[in-house]
């Protein structure tokens, strides 16, 4: 039995697990491979529909991480990394001595997308201090629209600086509600809630109309740090709650979208994948493939030499 002395703190694990995912960058996935177009035409559904593998990729992210992590890590004799499915984070590192567990929670982006569709919705309550992390890992297929989903960078940064810009940027009451998962701990652990959702008051109808603006009324009474800025304090979460109880609210169905919340350095690495050279030209430009014939043409021509996959026949 190793040394209690020599384990590592969870902050020692979480770095060295950092490092490990960032060299995840020009990793390959051996279980999907897309064969090469042989024609324009299939290129150009290829190009339209490709960004539907983003789930299945994630998933192969996900359990591919664990085992990523449990090889090059150096603290794999005092715990093992595992992927919790449900579960928030996605990783987290299993063992039976650290005070906090450490975690990750994956994002897979497909940089041919209109924008970086995942979404991040875990509650900052649930997010730990310095303990759990957001992996956003940008792939995109090894030969541009053909072979296997192939890693191109990676960002991490802690959860609850994610979960904070989120619930900053959306909380705008009574127009705009962040509202907190109900307490869940005694549920077991597929049933327990973790995400916050978003909600905008509804203002179809004149009867509608009129409670916005009892709402606006109600909310001009509550104290200048409650309606200003959001913290998942007991206080606000019961303001909220009234709020989303006595007025008609929607669910927003596009809350929490990575791209749109305004993460400074998420923003940073959006922008550092667009320019980064693949296959002798920028992201940004092979970005315009699904929309420029003339993009699509010089997809084709740079592999127009090679022999085309035999189909497969069962």
């Amino acid at each position: 039995m190793s040394d209690t002395r020599t384990k590592p703190t969870y902050k020692e694990v979480i770095d060295d697990a950092i490092k490990a995912l960032k060299k995840l960058e020009g990793h390959t996935f051996d279980v999907l491979s897309i064969n090469k177009p042989v024609d324009i035409e299939y290129a150009q559904f290829l190009s339209k529909t490709i960004s539907k593998l983003s789930s299945i990729t994630g998933n192969m992210i996900e359990e591919n991480m664990a085992n990523h992590l449990n090889q090059i890590g150096k603290y794999s004799e005092f715990g093992k990394w595992i992927r919790q499915d449900p579960g928030f984070p996605d990783n987290i590192y299993q063992n039976d001595f650290l005070e906090k567990t450490p975690g990750f929670e994956v994002k897979a982006w497909f940089p041919f997308a209109t924008e970086i569709t995942a979404r991040f919705k875990g509650s900052y309550q649930h997010c730990g201090d310095d303990n759990t992390y957001v992996a956003l890992i940008a792939w995109l297929p090894e030969f541009i629209l053909h072979g296997r989903p192939k890693i191109i960078d990676v960002w991490v940064g802690p959860a609850s600086e994610v979960a904070k810009c989120r619930d900053n940027h959306y909380y705008k009451p009574p127009q705009y509600l962040v509202v907190e998962p109900q307490e869940t701990g005694g549920r077991t652990a597929n049933l327990q809630q973790t995400n916050v959702e978003g909600y905008v008051i509804q203002t179809d109808k004149e009867e509608q109309a009129q409670q916005l603006l009892e709402a606006i009324q109600e909310v001009k009474e509550w104290d200048e740090k409650i309606k200003s800025s959001y913290s998942p304090t007991p206080e606000i979460i019961e303001k909220v709650n009234e709020l989303h109880s006595k007025y008609s609210y929607r669910l927003d169905t596009n809350f929490a979208k990575i791209d749109r919340i305004e993460h400074e350095d998420i923003a940073k690495f959006k922008k550092r994948v667009y320019d980064k050279i693949f296959h002798d030209k920028k992201i940004s430009h092979w970005r315009k493939i699904s929309k420029n014939e003339a993009t699509i043409k010089e997809y084709m021509d740079l592999w127009k030499d090679e022999a085309p996959e035999e189909p497969i026949v069962d």
